[in-house]
């Protein structure tokens, strides 16, 4: 197949870091080490200028809510219009909101075929709308089932996400496509006894590690009530990441008795999360509103022995690797109590494990998807 023009719509991207930023910038960035074009149009973000990669950043406003998102203003100059639009190949939306609007809007008038990675289970972010949470919710499915049926692939990372479209109504074609990490970087991490000092841990200290952006619907909260009812000087929480609820779980720290024992790190850079990941004695996941969680690939990847809440796409990350128990305050202290079990062979499951979700994976059927469906266009 020749090479392809790829315009991507997304509601966020750098310098914003999360699971989607990385997942788009990756797919992006490896299709351009394909010889394709990728192009990028995201909101423009105050004080942002990029350094790398054709991104055309379209005005925007400040959400009223704690967010780093912006809205996104549906304006694109003639420029970009007629000599980028135009002549696309295909049109991939990472987002159901205005970006992808304007990305279904060019798609269907350029005629050509649009792509739809559904990255957000939109439901589980209801907390961010000042509305009745059940109305929300409901509100969320059906925008997200009638996106998804205007698109000619809808792209889920795991079999359960696949599961939950079809649940609320998608009939569109849906490829299960898992989003792929670098396993060279991650697998390379190694233990670092410094790294461990400087964040807080003694000798003969158990590491427990979580890694992500800090909100809500992460449920830190309980694996600090998780680390409370175990009473246990050794065990250590660190955790890596910044987000709109830091200030609010540090002082949950302080009142249940813990802070001593929790280590907030803030933003990490990602050159730095592989020993990290190999330094712990265990990474956790209580969240239940991933659609992959990219970062439970990461760990396994670092030979990370894991530990996350029981929800479907979990299970379908973490196979027969690590351990999943009920998203409960009790059901995690009980898994706490378990670090420093493991076999020895459970570093190399983690790892083979890990295989599953390699990033040229990732783009070979990203690329098989994208000709099957330009070459009828092109046909045509």
């Amino acid at each position: 197949m020749s090479s392809l023009r790829l315009g991507f719509f997304t509601e966020i991207y750098r310098p914003v870091v999360n699971g989607v930023v990385e997942s788009v910038e990756a797919l992006a960035e490896g299709m351009r080490s394909r010889g394709h074009d990728v192009y990028c149009f995201a909101p423009r973000m105050p004080g942002y200028a990029e350094t790398d990669g054709p991104v055309f950043r379209m005005p925007s406003l400040p959400l009223p809510t704690r967010t780093p998102y912006r809205l996104t203003l549906p304006l694109v100059s003639r420029r970009n219009l007629n000599g980028v639009i135009k002549r696309l190949s295909l049109v991939h939306v990472h987002s159901p909101f205005v970006t992808g609007w304007m990305g279904l809007r060019y798609a269907r008038r350029y005629g050509m075929p649009l792509v739809f990675t559904y990255h957000t289970q939109l439901e589980a972010y209801a907390h961010y709308v000042p509305f009745e949470p059940n109305a929300t919710r409901f509100a969320a499915a059906q925008l997200t089932r009638t996106f998804a049926n205007n698109a000619d692939a809808v792209v889920v990372p795991t079999p359960a996400m696949a599961v939950r479209l079809r649940e609320i109504g998608v009939t569109a074609k849906i490829e299960i496509v898992p989003t792929g990490i670098d396993l060279a970087r991650f697998g390379g991490g190694r233990r670092d006894e410094a790294l461990r000092t400087r964040a807080g841990l003694n000798e003969g200290d158990r590491l427990v590690l979580f890694v992500g952006r800090l909100a809500k619907e992460k449920n830190l909260e309980l694996l600090l009530r998780a680390l409370a009812a175990v009473r246990d000087e050794s065990l250590k929480l660190v955790v890596a990441g910044d987000g709109p609820v830091r200030h609010e779980l540090e002082r949950k720290a302080r009142e249940l008795g813990v802070a001593s024992r929790t280590r907030f790190l803030g933003a990490v850079a990602r050159t730095d999360l592989p020993n990290l990941y190999a330094s712990a004695d265990a990474f956790v996941m209580p969240s239940t509103t991933e659609t992959q969680g990219l970062v439970l690939a990461e760990a396994l990847a670092a030979g990370a022995y894991v530990i996350a809440a029981d929800a479907p796409q979990n299970r379908d990350v973490l196979g027969e690797t690590g351990l999943l128990v009920p998203g409960t305050v009790e059901a995690f202290a009980r898994a706490l109590g378990t670090i420093g079990t493991r076999t020895a062979g459970a570093a190399a499951d983690a790892r083979a494990t890990a295989l599953r979700f390699s990033l040229q994976g990732q783009l070979d059927r990203m690329q098989s998807l994208y000709d099957d469906l330009v070459r009828p266009a092109c046909i045509a």
